[in-house]
């Protein structure tokens, strides 16, 4: 049951879980941290069995968003952290938010539906709550580029939430034309767009676009180059800046959780990933703190329009949207 609703932040949100509840504007409740997989969760040379701990682990935590995608090859092991976690009485089905994204090779649009079915497949599940277009690029089982509208793969998704499939559709890397092409062109609006955004890429146009029209920004990597990444030319700021550190002391958190708590402050959702549980714990004690605007503004003038993963291979694509 969610309790009392209230404003965070300006956003309506239920105070559900650990972490609140941002309202989408078709009326569904989506909790504003979520467990990030794939990439960064568990390694390519990692077993896939750490996604299942994690989640699980996060669960326990108090995560109630779980975000994937067909294309990292671990809705499996999601499913089974989800159904452990419900087996042992943790959560029920519906007190859990599943994010998973249809890949660039099932754009068409008589190709949505069964590609939603069998991510449903592998999770174990009679529908996800969020399905998001992954890309605005289409491409076939080779990698080669296909010119297939993202207004034609739109349609695909407003056909798996006609048939219950997902209770939500949005999108994942759009530009804001793109955006905008889209609810102009859709009967069903998207209710996300997930896009990078950390303290060197704050993405603030491209937000308050989204936001100006009720569409919710999920934050993929928010950590940005905390850790460098064996990139010792990216931009600050690092885990030890002096300026995250101070905050960090002064509410008693990690950089990392000043970090998160910065996104959140600028109503996004962010979507941290890791398999250590005292950390998976860390990132989502996030609620007991706010930082003023002062030091919002201080993080937010670290952005230097760096990303952390630039998606070189597609920006021949017609649809490239960076």
């Amino acid at each position: 049951m969610r309790s009392v609703i209230v404003l965070l932040f300006g956003i309506a949100v239920t105070t559900a879980a650990k972490a609140p509840c941002v309202e989408l504007n078709n009326g569904v409740f989506m909790p504003v941290v979520a467990l990030g997989t794939g990439r960064g969760t568990a390694s390519e040379s990692a077993p896939l069995d750490e996604v299942r701990q994690s989640v699980y682990w996060a669960i326990e935590a108090g995560y109630r968003h779980v975000d994937t995608a067909a294309i990292y090859g671990d809705e499996q092991q999601v499913g089974e952290g989800v159904a452990q976690a419900i087996a042992n009485g943790l959560v029920t089905r519906e007190e859990m938010f599943i994010t998973t994204k249809l890949w660039n090779n099932r754009h068409r649009r008589d190709q949505v539906v069964p590609a939603l079915k069998e991510s449903l497949s592998k999770l174990g599940l009679d529908y996800v709550d969020l399905y998001l277009i992954h890309f605005p690029i289409a491409e076939d089982d080779e990698g080669s580029v296909l010119n297939t509208d993202y207004l034609e793969t739109w349609k695909g998704m407003e056909d798996a939430k006609d048939l219950g499939l997902a209770r939500s559709i949005g999108v994942s890397n759009f530009n804001a034309s793109q955006i905008s092409r889209l609810v102009s062109n859709s009967r069903i609006w998207p209710v996300v767009n997930e896009v990078e955004v950390n303290p060197s890429l704050t993405q603030e146009p491209l937000v308050k676009h989204c936001q100006s029209l009720g569409i919710v920004v999920m934050a993929y990597s928010p950590f940005g180059f905390l850790v460098s990444r064996n990139r010792p030319d990216a931009p600050p700021p690092r885990v030890d800046d002096p300026a995250l550190v101070q905050m960090a002391r002064k509410y008693n958190k990690t950089t990392g959780q000043i970090v998160l708590r910065y996104l959140i402050e600028r109503g996004l959702v962010p979507i941290p990933k890791s398999t250590n549980q005292k950390r998976l714990a860390q990132n989502i004690d996030l609620f007991d703190f706010s930082l003023t605007k002062e030091e919002i503004a201080l993080i937010s003038r670290f952005n230097k329009n760096v990303r952390v993963i630039d998606f070189a291979d597609y920006k021949g694509h017609p649809y490239f949207p960076f």
